[in-house]
Parts: C-alpha cells; sequence; structure tokens
C-alpha cells in the first residue's frame, strides 16, 4: 500500500503513528488523540519557519500506526518507542543516566548503601540524588558522627571485630558491642538526615545531650556533642529554599539557536540538593511547552523517583494526561503547577536564569572550539600539502597482551571532534601471534571492501557504517605502518593520504610520516594537540576492547565453577553489571537484581568471587 493510500485509510482512534525514510528507519514518532487529523496535517501547507517539519515530510515515505485505547495510553508508548528508536526528528534526550538512591536495607542490623534501583524489598530508599560522589561524601560524613557498619555480613559470629571498630568507625554489632535496639536507633538518625528533617534530629540529640550531662553522663554528652558539631557543619552546605519539607522538581528552559537548555533542580526537604542541566536540539520549529512536555516524556520515563509537585515556567498543551501518567508512575498524586506568585515562582525564575548562563557558557565553549578545530584542520592541510581541508579522518590501532585476543580501533574525527557512533573495533580473525603489521592489513582490507560494497549497493554514508570514506587516514605508527595502508589501498584502487603518527624514544607523539618524510611539528600547536587526542582515542578504544574480551573470558571461566550458575545466568550477569570487576564488587543485594538469580544463588556467587578474590591477591603476593 502506498504513502497516499494509507493517508487515506487512517483511522480516527488515538494512537501513535511513526513516520519512516526510504531505508524503512523510524524518523519521528508522534501521538494523537485522533490519528487521520493529525498525520494529515503534516502533508498540507506548512508556515515558512517550520524547517524542521519541512525535512521531515520531505523524507517521509512510509508510516505507520499503532492504535491506542485512550491518549494516556499512547502517552505511554509515544515515550517507550522514542527511547527504543531515538528518531532524527524528534526532541532527544541524549541522557540516559540513572540516579543513585541511598537504600537502608530490611535486616535486624541494617546496612546503609548506594544503589540505582529502586526495587519493592522492603528497604528504604532515599533519593534520587544528581551526585553519585555528593552522595558518597555525605554517607561517609554522616558515618563518622554515627558510625554505622560498612560490611556486607548477613551473619554476625566473628571472634573480633574488623578494623573500622577498632578506629572508632563502627559500633561492631557482629561481636555484640551494640544491641539491636540501639543500633537499629543509629540508623533512624541517619533516616531522618536523609529525609531533610535535619532540625528536629538537632533539637532531638541537643535534648539527649543535655540529659546526659544531667546526669554526669559526661562521655556520652561529648560523643553526642560532637555529634551535633558534625550534623551543624553539614547543615551549613544545603540551601533552604521553601518552607515546609515538599519533595519537588522545578524546570524551567532557555532558548539559543536552534537549541534550548533546559534545568531541573531537585528540592527535597525543602532544600535544594542539586540541579542537572540537559541540551536539546533541532528546538526551532517547537514552542516552549512542546519543549518541555518532550523533556518531561523521556526524563520521567526512567525516573525511579517522582516528586509530589513539579514547577514548571509554563502551561503545557498535553498537562493534564502528563499529571495523569505520572501519577500512575508515582502511585500517588503528582501536580504540575505553574506558579504565578511568591517564592515558588521566584525559584522558578532563577532556574530559568541559571539555564540561560549554563546556555551561554555552553555557546561559547562551542564557539571558542569551533574556532581551534578549523584552524587545526586548516594547518594541517597546508603542512600535509592537501588539496582541501581534511574534514573527515580515520585513525587505526591494534590491541594484543603477547599475540593473544588481538584486536583494532577505528576512531573518526569529523571537523576535528570525535564521532562516537562511527568508531568500529575489530577482532583479528586470521593472524597468529603479535603481529601488528599483518594484523592492520587484515583490517584495513575488511574496512575498505566493506566500504566498497555499500557504495556499489548505494547505501548512503549516514545509513551505512563504512559506505563514508575518509579524507585522510591516520595510522598508529611511522613507515611500516603507513606502507601497509598504502599496499591495501593500491590493490582496492583508492587514492587516500595517509600519515603515521610517529613517536619518539619516550613514546610520545613527535610528529607526522607523510610521502617518504617526517613532517615536524610544534608540540605546542592545534594541529599537533589534535593528532595526539586522535591517537590517545584510537588506543583507548582499541585497549578497552581488547580488555573487555578478556575479561570476559576470565569472568567466564571463573563463572563456570560456581555451582548453580550457567550460561543463561552467566550472561544475565554480564550483560547486567557489564565488567568483571562490577560483579566481584556486587553485594548479594545487588546481585539479587540480576534476572534469575535468587538468595542462594546470590549468596554462593558472592562467598566464591570473595574467596577468589583473596586467593588471586595471596598468589599475587608469592
Amino acid at each position: 500500500m502506498d504513502l497516499q493510500t494509507k493517508l487515506e485509510n487512517l483511522p480516527t482512534n488515538p494512537g501513535v503513528y511513526l513516520m519512516k525514510n526510504d531505508q524503512g528507519e523510524i524518523i519521528y514518532v508522534g501521538k494523537a488523540i485522533n490519528l487521520r487529523n493529525r498525520v494529515r496535517s503534516y502533508f498540507r501547507e506548512l508556515k515558512p519557519d517550520q524547517a524542521k517539519t519541512k525535512a521531515l515530510v520531505k523524507h517521509i515515505a512510509d508510516l505507520d500506526y499503532i492504535l491506542a485505547d485512550n491518549e494516556l495510553e499512547a502517552l505511554v508508548l509515544e515515550c517507550n518507542l522514542i527511547k527504543k528508536y531515538r528518531p532524527k526528528y524528534n526532541i532527544n534526550l541524549k541522557d540516559d543516566k540513572t540516579y543513585p538512591f541511598l537504600k537502608i536495607t530490611k535486616e535486624d542490623y541494617p546496612q546503609v548503601l548506594v544503589t540505582r534501583k529502586v526495587l519493592k524489598d522492603g528497604a528504604r530508599y532515599f533519593g534520587p540524588y544528581p551526585s553519585v560522589n555528593e552522595l558518597r561524601n555525605s554517607l561517609e560524613m554522616i558515618r563518622k558522627i554515627f558510625p554505622f557498619r560498612s560490611c556486607r555480613q548477613k551473619v554476625f559470629t566473628n571472634d573480633r571485630p574488623c578494623l573500622n571498630a577498632h578506629i572508632h568507625m563502627c559500633y561492631a554489632p557482629c561481636i555484640g558491642r551494640i544491641s539491636k535496639e540501639e543500633y537499629n536507633e543509629i540508623i533512624e538518625q541517619v533516616a531522618l538526615f536523609f529525609e531533610g528533617k535535619q532540625d528536629g534530629l538537632i533539637k532531638r540529640l541537643r535534648k539527649e545531650m543535655e540529659q546526659a550531662a544531667e546526669n554526669l553522663e559526661f562521655e556520652q554528652a561529648a560523643r553526642l556533642r560532637d555529634q551535633l558539631q558534625g550534623l551543624e557543619q553539614i547543615m551549613t552546605q544545603q540551601k533552604a529554599v521553601l518552607g515546609g519539607e515538599d519533595d519537588q522538581d522545578v524546570i524551567a528552559m532557555a532558548r539559543g539557536i536552534n537549541q534550548c537548555c533546559v534545568q531541573i533542580f531537585f528540592v527535597r526537604g525543602g532544600k535544594i540538593v542539586g540541579r542537572e542541566n540537559y541540551f536539546l536540539r533541532g528546538t526551532d520549529d517547537s514552542s516552549r511547552g512542546e519543549v518541555l512536555a518532550s523533556f518531561m516524556k523521556q526524563f520521567y520515563l526512567t525516573c525511579q523517583f517522582i516528586p509530589r509537585n513539579i514547577l514548571l515556567e509554563t502551561e503545557l498543551e498535553e498537562q493534564a494526561v502528563l499529571e495523569q501518567w505520572l501519577t500512575e508512575k508515582r502511585e500517588s498524586r503528582v501536580y504540575l503547577k505553574v506558579p504565578k506568585r511568591g517564592q515558588a515562582k521566584d525559584l522558578v525564575e532563577l532556574v530559568g536564569r541559571n539555564a540561560s548562563e549554563a546556555l551561554a557558557r555552553q555557546e561559547t565553549e562551542e564557539t571558542h572550539q569551533q574556532q581551534r578545530t578549523a584552524g587545526a584542520l586548516e594547518q594541517l592541510q597546508q603542512a600535509l600539502g592537501l588539496e582541501e581541508v581534511p574534514r573527515r579522518m580515520e585513525c587505526y590501532d591494534i590491541s594484543n597482551t603477547q599475540g593473544t585476543e588481538s584486536v583494532a580501533s577505528m576512531v573518526v574525527f569529523v571537523d576535528g571532534k570525535p564521532k562516537k557512533d562511527q568508531y568500529r573495533r575489530f577482532k583479528i580473525k586470521t593472524v597468529e601471534g603479535a603481529n601488528d603489521y599483518a594484523s592492520l592489513k587484515e583490517v584495513l582490507t575488511r574496512r575498505f571492501r566493506r566500504g566498497l560494497a555499500e557504495q556499489s549497493e548505494g547505501t548512503e554514508a549516514e545509513a551505512g557504517k563504512f559506505s563514508a570514506f575518509p579524507d585522510v587516514i591516520m595510522m598508529d605508527g611511522g613507515r611500516g605502518q603507513v606502507n601497509i595502508a598504502l599496499e591495501v589501498l593500491q590493490e582496492l584502487g583508492l587514492d587516500i593520504p595517509v600519515c603515521g603518527m610517529v613517536k619518539d624514544d619516550r613514546h610520545r607523539t613527535r610528529g607526522l610520516y607523510y610521502n617518504n618524510i617526517e613532517v615536524p611539528m610544534d608540540d605546542h600547536s592545534e594541529p599537533f594537540l589534535l593528532i595526539t587526542r586522535m591517537q590517545d582515542e584510537a588506543h583507548r578504544f582499541a585497549i578497552t576492547y581488547h580488555r573487555s574480551l578478556r575479561g570476559k573470558r576470565n569472568l567466564a571461566s571463573i563463572l563456570d565453577d560456581i555451582p548453580g550458575v550457567g550460561e543463561k545466568r552467566k550472561k544475565n550477569l554480564l550483560k547486567h553489571f557489564g565488567s568483571f570487576t562490577r560483579i566481584k564488587e556486587a553485594s548479594v543485594e545487588e546481585l539479587l537484581e540480576v534476572e534469575g538469580i535468587n538468595r542462594a544463588v546470590a549468596e554462593e556467587i558472592y562467598e566464591y568471587l570473595r574467596t577468589h578474590q583473596d586467593l588471586q591477591a595471596r598468589l599475587k603476593c608469592r
């Protein structure tokens, strides 16, 4: 069915529509209460200032739609599809970070942990916190005041306490030095602090201190005095902004040229605990309300904590359905408010001023960076005698350990900036041992043959993985590496300049090897700094891949020995944690978050990896 026929037969139901280009890629996702009216509106005469929408329509070759029962269901589906496909013409929030929470476990002697997942496990969670470093610092300061345990033991049978108890950083519940009731009282004080009830906590501690002094319990009174002083010092670092103890997010934005900055302040317990900036591009065709709505859909889709109140700078067209969606996610009422007066309005304006300041800094930095990179490329063109400025450059590096797990990296710089979505990595298939020349020949042959095949198939540069060819190839090395690259290009009938990035005896870049001569470069010049960044990036990307393969191999061999861990659980562990180090450092509670891992298996993995780690350390010491 052609596009025109689909447009004529669109239903009038609520739903989500998906626009596709001639490659079948989804380039835009939207929702509508009436699919027919909304989708057809794109193909009517557009206003002159709707440049982005005109570009979208120009590339629409096909469309699809999914029916929904109501507008809320369509909203949820739209959010998930945008997150999944990242369509080119949607306003995309590219920040996928998960915020840290403080977790107090449900145990006789609770642990206080930092986690990024909120589970329904009976534990208490506080947050989210914008910065994990700030959270860890706060936790460390609180631990000095209230020395709760930092070990992860489940059963306390130790004959002697750990070092923390000896240096007064733990009350040593493991040997019964503190009762369950007394320890849980300490944990309640920690919870009061992270709930934002520091004022009440200070009053309580001061009363206890005075009572201890009256009872002539001077040691206890001194300990409470030290706790009070520590809390008051921490509180001076937080800024009270609103009366009451409400949790709120405050959102405002500033507009620039085809981009905007959305800033969000996190208010917890009536105090600002942090803020974040998000830069969105391609927003010229959208109103302020549309930009904020797009931001909120993507930000709160994966956010595990939603406050009761969200303050906004402007009304949203979809405000009612967004409120309903957030209420269902929170499982209690959420209010979107646009304050008109008073302290709340002042706070929104403060966030807006901060967004303007952040946007100005960003634009100044971008302008400065563009001038630097443009100048570097022009100077590089002159130094090498190239006909045109080398806009696209590719750099290659090989990494192995004594000839094992040989891999190669290809990093791409466009207009002097790393283009990370076009980086490629290769596992060496045909070379035995540590033979960098043979490995480079294999990689370059594979790369350019694949590129030629894509070009012959008519694949566009933005769609193909290898169809875009570089203006210059940079090799990590000198004459030998350059000759290998030239040999491959000659065999394939390609004419691309090849440079070697030459290093001195101390393994530092000293210049370029090009056309059988070494081109000296000032080590403070912009071209020199650019090629050094490329060389470092190629090396980093190669060695990261090599370590990943080596770590997965080691992890697989270790996990094979653990009872109850089969292929499926191994894959789930790798997928969840991403690295061997993170699995080794995981607690039993964190292991339980992995799909298919029950408590018995989690405890088995935890004990085995801890034992294995100790064994490895002892072997290294011999």
